[in-house]
């Protein structure tokens, strides 16, 4: 499958994205990708981020690819029931382990919690880290397996965000060209 006849929603996790990550640069460098924007980065609450996350899928007009990062990923898990119709496949980077009490000081994980372990309804890949301080590699691997997701181990790569030194990151980008031939 060709980026350019896919929608690409880019769904960030926890927090704002700081200028210069991945994901913000993967949507200024695709052009049929977009940052699907939720209200409330800081105290997310998985019905209104699932909403969010719906109507944009509903509005593209081309096959969806899911672009995924920490919270992101564990909110595409919630979705499937809501997504599997139009979204072609999830590329899922460095889930976070909202089960794992104290992830985040300010934010319990909420309604995201337990962790859906259900099988996605569309093609997936998780890439995450052996050194991730929000999910144990252990953990990432239990999570694709149970989402029926191919794995990739990052290495020693952080949250795989700005703060672990991948703003642009050009391992990621070839891997998702990698994922999007598989999709056909």
């Amino acid at each position: 499958m060709k980026i350019s006849e896919t929608d690409i929603l880019l769904i960030p996790g926890y927090g704002k994205p700081l200028p210069g990550h991945w994901i913000l640069r993967w949507s200024d460098k695709m052009a049929t990708a977009r940052i699907v924007k939720q209200a409330e980065l800081h105290a997310p609450e998985k019905n209104e981020w699932l909403e969010t996350l719906v109507k944009e899928v509903e509005a593209a007009e081309r096959p969806v690819v899911l672009v995924a990062h920490s919270l992101g990923c564990i909110l595409v898990a919630h979705g499937t029931h809501a997504l599997k119709d139009k979204v072609k496949g999830a590329y899922l980077v460095a889930p976070s382990d909202w089960d794992r009490d104290g992830l985040v000081k300010e934010f319990d994980g909420g309604d995201f919690k337990p962790v859906p372990r259900e099988p996605l309804p569309f093609p997936a890949h998780v890439v995450a880290s052996r050194n991730d301080p929000y999910c144990d590699h252990e953990r990432a691997q239990e999570l694709a397996t149970a989402w029926g997701a191919t794995f990739q181990d990052a290495g020693e790569a952080g949250h795989i965000n700005l703060e672990s030194g991948h703003g642009p990151w050009p391992e990621g980008m070839m891997s998702f060209a990698h994922f999007m031939k598989r999709l056909g």
